[in-house]
């Protein structure tokens, strides 16, 4: 990732406008900023939403609250508090979110 003429700003995650995004179950909810090529997004889980897709782009993901499942195609699953993060690249191991309790994430791709 690179990250070019990006000046120096700030975010207030509660104004930026929130999309919906319905799972298998549940809803993702959005609030997306752009920088040039790079997305960031603060990433609200219900509790019980299982993603509709396996996805196979490539993040950086931080959970800042609840506890997310990432399941991975290739086999095997991995939890994740609070504080805890994973990293994957572009086409390397697609991967499926969900959460029991609910979860607010924060991601960069």
């Amino acid at each position: 990732m690179m990250i070019t003429s990006v000046p120096f700003g700030t975010t207030d995650w509660a104004r930026v406008p929130a999309t919906e995004h319905p799972g298998t179950t549940g809803t993702a909810t959005w609030r997306t900023r752009r920088f040039g090529d790079v997305r960031v997004r603060v990433v609200d889980y219900s509790p019980g939403y299982l993603a509709d897709h396996w996805c196979d782009k490539g993040h950086i993901l931080l959970v800042l609250e609840g506890t997310l499942t990432t399941e991975l195609a290739g086999g095997g699953t991995v939890t994740l508090e609070a504080r805890s993060s994973y990293q994957v690249g572009d086409d390397t191991e697609a991967h499926r979110s969900s959460t029991v309790t609910g979860a607010r994430l924060f991601i960069v791709d």
